[in-house]
């Protein structure tokens, strides 16, 4: 499998992306952002976290003009698997490429620790290597976190199981540390090929550094 890794500047999870999936036994490729195509044999675009253009007018309002991103665009309207993380969440939202848009957390500060999160949707590739209501422990890193979404947009994600993921306590139970509407922390576009998600998976593949859980979530993209 042939993971391509987007990189703007500020990008700085790119590397911990390239650990994570080659650890799984695919092949990577880092893809700077002024490339005006990807890899013809892509098999899973990552959007990677960091500050992209250092957050500057908005978290992803910037990084979404880059050359790169028409290309983006076209391979997840042919059905391209999109993984969007942290920042890479924000960009996909700013590029249209997934409902709702990130905001400043509610308590206005950066946020760094592992949390829980409970699957709530596993209808689709990125998690079906997991159970609907399994509690997963999660590293998140942000400022700009806090998922919004209209009341009617919020209804259509429901009906259309787009919502992934929840910020919850270790027992499943609502913990939100950010504000996000019904504690998102992440969502899948209507055809389920476009993922995006605040925490990091790439962060949890090792017991050694807290916690192994994102190994079954990833590997979703290999089967």
């Amino acid at each position: 499998m042939k993971v391509a890794v987007l990189q703007f500047p500020g990008t700085n999870c790119e590397l911990d992306t390239v650990y994570a999936f080659e650890k799984l036994g695919a092949q990577t490729q880092i893809v700077w952002h002024k490339e005006e195509s990807l890899p013809e044999d892509t098999d899973l675009l990552v959007v990677a976290g960091g500050f992209s253009y250092g957050d500057y007018l908005r978290s992803g309002a910037i990084a979404k003009f880059s050359p790169v991103m028409k290309a983006v665009k076209e391979y997840a309207a042919n059905g391209g698997k999109v993984l969007g993380i942290c920042n890479g969440f924000q960009v996909l939202t700013e590029a249209g490429l997934l409902p709702g848009a990130l905001k400043r957390n509610e308590g206005l500060h950066f946020i760094s620790k592992h949390h829980h999160l409970k699957v709530e949707n596993n209808d689709n590739i990125f998690l079906e290597k997991l159970n609907k209501g399994d509690v997963v422990n999660i590293p998140i890193a942000h400022h700009d976190g806090n998922y919004y979404i209209d009341d009617a947009g919020f209804k259509e994600l429901e009906a259309n199981n787009q919502i992934l993921l929840r910020y919850t306590d270790e027992n499943g139970n609502i913990s939100n540390p950010n504000g996000s509407v019904g504690s998102i922390a992440g969502v899948c576009n209507k055809e389920k090929n476009v993922f995006g998600l605040m925490p990091h998976p790439e962060r949890a593949m090792e017991e050694v550094l807290g916690s192994a859980d994102g190994v079954a979530m990833l590997e979703g993209f290999l089967a």
